[in-house]
């Protein structure tokens, strides 16, 4: 309709909720467990790896027999004792804990149109954000190399993200700080989702 109109990027409830903590060993991804969500990718990418990286993932699986594939698919290949599944609702203390202590988290839909809670969870836990090229809306919040990374969607890469964030905790701390200052960049807070809405309608459309 030819109307200028400017984004306003819903933050999350209770920020104040996620802080940062010790930068382990586990990349986590919080999300419910379906198919367009890809957890199937990181798990490949777990046969690649070269260190002592884990994966978590936690959330529900959509399904009995989704939530099933998942764990066959660990067990085909070995990887029990580096991949964690935790099929189950998750608590938003329990999301807070496992945020504030982990390496990084992985968000890796299939184009999906928003940039996913989850990767805000992660700059307020100071935590980088691993995803892809063809994962959408998060592409938007995520810069390669400063903010987390950007790879193809394909195991080996994704397995070369987890082992540079693993090998070098300082850069894992750095883009973590960045998320962070990311979101403050992108002005993702209530208070100005709510000066964009109340303002007069010349102002909000400049």
């Amino acid at each position: 309709n030819d109307i200028k109109a400017m984004p306003l990027y819903p933050p999350i409830f209770q920020p104040e909720r996620f802080t940062p903590g010790d930068y382990g060993d586990e990349i986590v991804m919080i999300s419910r467990i379906e198919p367009h969500k890809r957890q199937e990718l990181a798990i490949l990418a777990m046969i690649h790896v070269r260190t002592g990286v884990k994966l978590r993932l936690v959330g529900r699986a959509s399904s009995p027999e989704h939530g099933a594939a998942i764990r066959a698919l660990i067990q085909e290949n070995g990887l029990e004792r580096r991949v964690i599944f935790d099929d189950a609702w998750v608590t938003e203390e329990d999301k807070a804990r496992y945020l504030s202590g982990c390496l990084a988290t992985a968000y890796l839909p299939k184009d999906e149109d928003s940039y996913g809670y989850p990767s805000l969870e992660a700059g307020h836990s100071e935590k980088a954000v691993i995803t892809t090229t063809d994962s959408g809306g998060v592409l938007e919040l995520v810069q390669d190399s400063v903010n987390g990374f950007i790879t193809e969607p394909a195991p080996e890469a994704l397995a070369q993200a987890f082992d540079i964030l693993f090998r070098d905790r300082l850069s894992a701390r750095k883009m973590g700080k960045a998320n962070l200052e990311r979101m403050a960049d992108m002005k993702i807070g209530w208070d100005h989702v709510i000066e964009r809405l109340t303002a007069p309608y010349p102002a909000a459309a400049s």
